[in-house]
């Protein structure tokens, strides 16, 4: 399906925008899952101000959704209707170090940021290196691996309002809790500043490797994937309670539950956003039947189905 061009009206509206506007793009290759219809805009800003430009001149009856490298995203397959704003690294993706102190954009991938740091002898942003996401989603997130989180390491957040306003938030001002933020929903990020400690080079990659290995050998990487798919429920391992539910390699059409780690859902090659989020949903009933617990959602869903 496809929606209507209003991109003619944008430009019209905006004639000082620089950022680059399209009219129903595909969203499936933008996912890692590689599923998902298009959105009614794209817009891919230029840089903070152009953002800010962007966001005072739309009307404010579209909807608005940032994606980043669509890691931990499932776009259902009517695609998504109003704007869907994604951040582009040469805007949004620099890094940057000075003493302990860690800078990124918000497209800036989190394993370049562990990188950086690295680069920097800075200790403690090695977690980072294990996320395959950006920096914009580890802050909405609270996105985490291997023991720690972004709200660990966090100084502070600059974001965009929906009203084009900059705003600065502080780590308490986060309201950070486990896989979220309480920042609200309509703020866009766009950097952060992390701290760290000085550590020893060889001690900061070795964590790193050790990150990487874990990857690697517990989860399914190679294939259309969208990281981990259900939060832990405290006291519990998702994986574990899936496993013990008889889901592990279980299919819906094109999608199934990952032999190698139960809480991550692969794309076959033929799924569609429906195939996935109806696997996701078996699995949650079929563990809430059998251990009575309830799994929740940790892989964003967005968008509407055809029709």
């Amino acid at each position: 399906m496809t929606f209507a061009d209003i991109t003619p009206d944008l430009k019209a509206a905006m004639p000082q925008l620089r950022g680059r506007l399209l009219a129903n793009p595909s969203l499936a290759e933008l996912t890692w899952f590689r599923v998902g219809g298009p959105a009614q805009v794209l817009f891919t800003p230029s840089d903070e101000d152009d953002l800010a430009y962007f966001l005072v001149h739309l009307p404010p009856e579209l909807p608005v959704h940032v994606v980043g490298v669509g890691s931990n995203l499932i776009v259902r397959d009517g695609g998504i209707p109003g704007v869907v704003i994604r951040l582009s690294p040469r805007g949004f993706g620099e890094t940057g170090a000075d003493g302990n102190i860690v800078r990124a954009g918000a497209a800036a991938l989190d394993k370049r940021v562990a990188e950086t740091a690295a680069a920097a002898n800075i200790g403690g942003l090695e977690f980072f290196f294990g996320i395959p996401g950006t920096i914009g989603g580890a802050l909405r997130m609270n996105a985490g691996a291997n023991g720690a989180e972004t709200r660990d390491v966090l100084i502070e957040a600059t974001a965009i309002g929906r009203d084009g306003s900059k705003h600065s938030f502080a780590n308490a001002d986060m309201k950070f809790v486990y896989r979220n933020s309480g920042v609200d929903a309509s703020m866009i990020f766009t950097s952060a500043r992390f701290r760290g400690l000085i550590a020893a080079p060889d001690a900061i990659r070795a964590r790193m490797l050790e990150v990487q290995t874990h990857r690697e050998t517990a989860q399914p990487i190679r294939e259309k994937t969208g990281g981990s798919t259900f939060q832990n429920p405290p006291g519990h391992s998702a994986w574990k309670l899936i496993d013990a539910a008889g889901c592990r390699g279980l299919r819906v059409g094109g999608a199934q539950v990952s032999e190698m780690h139960c809480n991550f859902l692969i794309n076959t090659g033929s799924a569609t956003g429906h195939d996935i989020e109806t696997l996701g949903e078996t699995v949650r009933a079929r563990v809430k039947e059998n251990s009575g617990i309830e799994l929740h959602w940790e892989i964003k869903r967005i968008g509407i189905e055809p029709g």
